[in-house]
């Protein structure tokens, strides 16, 4: 669901019809972020080249919990059900509810702790950063591209979740499928879609 109209699986054609395959490979529908791309189905993969370049020099685990600590401080409930769930790669569903929550001293090494103190700090308020939460960083052994890095990560999720949040894209239904306390502490925005997901038709 969303506040514009879009194009649906069974109507899509030519461009718009291969993003949504693509799409649909990864996730086993066409997800409700990506019908809204229906209208510029060219930016989809422009954005695709440049997050996997934003992802391209950080470890999966430093990667999944920026990213995670940045929607889920945006408020955004599709990109932190969603990054969340790879998180259970790394830690368990209760972990998880603690990261959400900031309880991280048992679960995180103090530089850990450090970086999303500073990736939720960039998500709330970039303004707000000072030398002094660089120099934090710095202290914990980051590089100054390990911090260049982290900031990319947080502000290509704040691009994503701020586009999808002005056209009111909610977190498909699938997404929410997760025990309810870990589902009620990821899913901070807008409420998860109960509409039936779509599909694009088999080829003839």
């Amino acid at each position: 669901m969303s506040f514009i109209t879009t194009v649906s699986p069974a109507e899509a054609r030519d461009e718009v019809a291969a993003m949504y395959r693509r799409q649909q490979e990864s996730w086993g529908f066409v997800p409700n972020f990506a019908k809204v791309f229906c209208h510029r189905p060219g930016l989809m993969g422009r954005w695709a080249a440049l997050l996997a370049e934003v992802k391209r020099p950080l470890d999966k685990r430093r990667l999944e919990l920026v990213t995670f600590s940045a929607a889920h401080e945006l408020g955004h409930s599709a990109c932190s059900l969603a990054h969340g769930r790879v998180l259970r790669e790394f830690f368990s569903d209760e972990e998880i509810v603690h990261l959400a929550e900031g309880r991280v001293e048992a679960l995180l090494t103090p530089a850990e702790q450090a970086m999303l103190r500073f990736a939720r700090r960039v998500a709330r308020d970039a303004g707000s950063v000072t030398a002094h939460h660089v120099a934090e960083l710095k202290a914990h052994g980051f590089s100054d591209a390990e911090v260049f890095d982290i900031a990319a990560v947080v502000a290509a999720r704040a691009l994503f979740t701020k586009l999808l949040d002005a056209v009111g894209v909610m977190a498909d239904g699938p997404m929410g499928d997760l025990p309810a306390p870990l589902r009620d502490a990821l899913a901070v925005g807008r409420p998860i879609d109960t509409a039936p997901v779509a599909a694009l038709p088999d080829s003839p």
